[in-house]
């Protein structure tokens, strides 16, 4: 087995996502002004994982348009019968060979590093299963993981399933695998629904690796924020956060000078030149452009502009569509919209 083993990716995007409390299916919530499943898609990519079979259930139609500008083969789950038969309906499409990487589409936080890294420890390991996992204070509703101190996964168990000593453990399942593609099905045919959910858990293709005596390794990942999923409006509005704080570390080690930056919100198609000074409580979005050594002054809001090289914004004005020239200025409190 080798780095250059192809991988394809199984996007799990069928569910309802009932926590949301919502109208509209979980994955086209957005976040960080986008779906959440546009970032998986993104991180995907941007880890040089460019196969994505796209499972489909609620709304279709509505996140199949969601994601039209992307790359990829859907699948369709006609009944929801858990994760290990939404993946066994991509079997056909998944080729004969290589690895196949499951991941949620609810995960918008995940990082492109964190899923080249677990594919190169897969390779490392020789591994058959490589499990993603991670550690929570508080695992309520988790699957926990029943492994070694060598990094080998034995066993999940799900939460309505352990006992109160497995319910005490900390290490969850992250719900991200990367599987050797002739064992993930050869295994997920054997799944039964013997369960408290009556479903085809996924999970448990590790304890049939194990009685078949191959390599299931753990790949641990630290941060949690990182890899689990969104599952509430409270979670939401954490991921969104913290995409824009990661937005704007990329900014400020380009060159933006921000006072504090958990107030700003800026856009991920905005440009933004070196030397700019944006103060508490801007935000900037839509396909602006701010040239070098602008400033944009305290709770400033502006959509769809430009402004050339030292201009300035006054504060708490609102600008929409607005090209301001080099060296202009916009005074305080200031409404103003372009043609």
């Amino acid at each position: 087995m080798t780095d250059n083993t192809t991988v394809t990716a199984i996007v799990l995007a069928a569910g309802k996502g009932t926590r949301m409390k919502s109208k509209h299916a979980k994955v086209l919530h957005e976040v960080f002004y986008k779906p959440m499943l546009t970032h998986v898609l993104d991180t995907l990519n941007g880890a040089g994982i460019n196969e994505h079979l796209i499972i489909l259930g609620h709304q279709r139609e509505r996140v199949a348009d969601a994601i039209s500008n992307h790359t990829y083969r859907p699948v369709f789950q006609e009944e929801q019968l858990g994760t290990g038969h939404a993946v066994l309906c991509a079997e056909s499409q998944c080729g004969e060979s290589g690895l196949v990487m499951i991941l949620c589409g609810d995960t918008p936080l995940i990082r492109p590093e964190t899923l080249r890294d677990m594919v190169h420890c897969h390779h490392k390991n020789d591994a058959t299963i490589t499990l993603m996992t991670t550690k929570l204070e508080k695992p309520f509703g988790y699957g926990r993981i029943i492994g070694d101190d060598n990094d080998n996964i034995y066993r999940i168990v799900e939460e309505k399933d352990a006992d109160s000593e497995q319910r005490q453990l900390k290490e969850i399942n992250a719900g991200v695998y990367l599987v050797d593609r002739a064992f993930l099905f050869n295994a997920l045919k054997q799944v039964g629904t013997d369960n408290n959910q009556g479903e085809v858990y996924l999970t448990d293709i590790v304890c049939i690796a194990n009685d078949e005596g191959l390599s299931v390794h753990r790949f641990f990942h630290p941060e949690a924020i990182d890899v689990l999923g969104v599952n509430s409006r409270i979670e939401l509005a954490r991921a969104h956060k913290e995409l824009q704080l990661r937005r704007n570390n990329e900014l400020m080690l380009g060159g933006v000078t921000m006072y504090e930056p958990e107030s700003v919100f800026i856009g991920p198609d905005v440009l933004v030149g070196m030397d700019v000074t944006i103060a508490p409580g801007v935000q900037i979005t839509g396909n602006s452009t701010i040239g070098d050594d602008c400033t944009v002054d305290t709770g400033s809001q502006l959509h769809d502009c430009t402004l050339e090289n030292g201009a300035v914004v006054g504060s708490y004005s609102i600008l929409r569509g607005v090209n301001l020239s080099a060296g202009g200025l916009v005074p305080p409190h200031t409404c103003q919209f372009g043609d």
